[in-house]
């Protein structure tokens, strides 16, 4: 008899992400469980203004009235269990619909609650008590809309158990969704450190939706049916080992570099990767591809969690504003740029006039003209450039004013000036802050069938160093490349994913052979990564080792102009910064055959 698998599918990577994935999966996934994230920083301030509206609300709606509304009596034939945070600042409010909604369809399920994951009643002591952001440390704003601790598996893990067929949660790290499923299928213990943390990577993987099964890949046009992209499934056993794959006849590619590129998407340090039940070690994962559209995944290790949970707090600072002009013709990069120019100069103005002092921050972005590369953008004289100009102010008079004076721009200044879009509008300026909570501090608990249980979590215990974070020595050039060389850039020896956490912004790079990888540890350095992204970069660079599939991981601080909802920038999730990477030059044998 074969060993025993779970088959888990990841339906959802955001709040807004297509509504294929789920259908796709119940339908043609053959999964045992479905589960979904919803939840992103902006996406829990955004919960949190609902729900000061209209108290039912707080939650993520789709995945009630789309998703869960179409599909409820197919999962239920099916006995598939559902996992999602959907919950958001309300899963009690997000379960009674659920109830609701099963009650109409004539189904009877059990639905549980993971509650404990609120922060704010914490706030005022918090604040007496001098709390610090982990970033810049900065003191607790005055304004906090919302604060909410990452929770773990263990919540899901003893719904679960008690027999419930859905799980609403709150906010809790993405990959915890998955790792509860197995944590409740294989009676994983709460310090079998390593097959939590293979269990998280699974989870990982999957948390982002189609981003593993060839969404956002580098080799984007060896992607097949964008339209029909499958959804990942990952095929779990009790040793902790999975498979990757998605469901047969789907669009998309399941590949080493596929999955690799996920695995280093939004982490930090890959040797102590911060769960709330384990400290991931993922340099040593190895990935082998098993056939079409299948990727086997072991090599992660795990040590015992920290004694603190992250906690995410938005808090409102003064407003914000984007507006956008189109500008066509000879010279339109330089026309969006006096144009820009000309916007604030009369603005300041006409705020000195009234008393409301100047802008606290402005940006302008100049779509078309690649600013994102800064120095080394090429398209100056593109004849069609996009005006974005983004600004904040302490007044909201102040912003009403600047959305006022953006339109007059299509009859005053430069010809060719068009697509205003309808005038801009000014909206709170909701910023994140993020602290470390000890983990004492909180009760989650479990609601079911009117009771309440609460959730023993262990301790933890204070972060310490890896085992091994002894990085590898750094090759010469001369042993990586002797002989002749050309230059080429780096997309030609490497695939690249960025992303971001706060301020921060990684990039991992995987060599695209083994042999690639001595050179990249050669010449991309973070000295190197540092001149060629020095417009965009403010802060330190630190590259990690992941040896297991060859792979760097460069963390970069002071990165995203405050990151997220701070941001002014176009790309204020660093979406576009490996690509930017991807484009600088490196020197690789001629030998090799590549191409500039």
């Amino acid at each position: 008899m074969s060993e025993r698998t779970i088959r888990i599918g990841g339906a959802s990577g955001f709040w807004g992400d297509s509504s294929v994935g789920a259908p796709q999966l119940v339908r043609h996934g053959d999964i045992d469980y479905l589960v979904f994230d919803y939840l992103a920083e902006l996406t829990m301030s955004i919960l949190a203004s609902a729900r000061m509206k209209k108290p039912e609300l707080g939650y993520a709606t789709d995945f009630v009235t789309v998703t869960m509304k179409s599909l409820m009596q197919e999962i239920a034939e099916k006995g598939i269990r559902v996992v999602s945070n959907a919950g958001g600042m309300n899963p009690h409010g997000c379960a009674a619909a659920i109830e609701a909604l099963a009650k109409e369809q004539g189904l009877a399920l059990r639905i549980a609650v993971v509650e404990g994951d609120d922060v704010m009643p914490l706030i005022p002591g918090l604040r007496e008590a001098g709390i610090r952001d982990l970033q810049k440390g900065r003191p607790l704003p005055d304004k906090v809309v919302s604060a909410n601790a990452y929770l773990g598996a263990l919540p899901v893990k003893q719904a679960l158990d008690a027999g419930a067929q859905i799980v609403i949660t709150g906010r809790s790290v993405d990959s915890a969704v998955t790792l509860g499923v197995l944590m409740h299928e294989f009676q994983w213990a709460a310090d079998d450190f390593d097959r939590l943390a293979q269990g998280s990577l699974a989870g990982h993987i999957i948390e982002c939706g189609a981003q593993a099964t060839g969404g956002l890949h580098t080799d984007w046009e060896q992607v097949p049916d964008w339209a029909d992209i499958g959804y990942p499934v990952v095929e779990c056993r009790a040793d902790g080992s999975f498979t990757v794959g998605k469901p047969p006849d789907t669009g998309g590619l399941v590949s080493t570099a596929t999955v690799g590129e996920q695995i280093l998407y939004e982490i930090g340090d890959p040797a102590a990767y911060i769960l709330p039940d384990v400290v991931c070690d993922f340099t040593q994962v190895r990935l082998r591809q098993l056939g079409p559209d299948l990727v086997e995944l072991a090599g992660a290790r795990g040590r015992a969690p920290t004694d603190t949970y992250k906690v995410s707090a938005t808090y409102v600072d003064g407003w914000r504003c984007n507006a956008q002009l189109t500008i066509v013709g000879v010279d339109a990069v330089r026309k969006v740029e006096r144009t820009a120019e000309a916007i604030l100069e009369r603005t300041r103005r006409l705020f000195a006039e009234q008393g409301l002092g100047d802008y606290t921050r402005t940006h302008v972005d100049i779509l078309g003209a690649e600013s994102p590369f800064g120095p080394h953008a090429r398209t100056r004289h593109t004849r069609e450039a996009v005006m974005r100009l983004a600004v904040t102010h302490a007044d909201r008079a102040a912003l009403q004013l600047f959305a006022r004076e953006v339109a007059p721009a299509g009859t005053s200044w430069s010809p060719g000036t068009t697509g205003a879009g309808g005038r801009a509008t000014p909206v709170p300026s909701i910023q994140q802050y993020a602290f470390l909570l000890d983990k004492g501090a909180l009760r989650p608990a479990v609601v079911m069938d009117g009771n309440r249980i609460e959730v023993s979590v262990p301790p933890g215990v204070p972060l310490a160093p890896a085992p091994d974070a002894s990085p590898l020595p750094i090759e010469p050039m001369a042993a990586a490349a002797q002989g002749e060389t050309v230059e080429v850039p780096l997309i030609a020896i490497a695939w690249g994913r960025s992303g971001d956490k706060g301020d921060i912004s990684n990039i991992g790079l995987i060599a695209r052979r083994p042999e690639y990888l001595p050179l990249i540890r050669a010449q991309v350095t973070p000295q190197a990564v540092g001149q060629w992204l020095g417009h965009l970069v403010k802060g330190r660079i630190t590259r990690y080792d992941l040896p297991g599939f060859d792979a760097v991981n460069l963390v970069c601080e002071e990165a995203l102009d405050g990151g997220g909802m701070a941001s002014l920038r176009n790309d204020p999730l660093g979406k576009g910064m490996a690509q930017i990477l991807l484009t600088m030059p490196v020197r690789v044998p001629k030998a090799w055959g590549l191409r500039a």
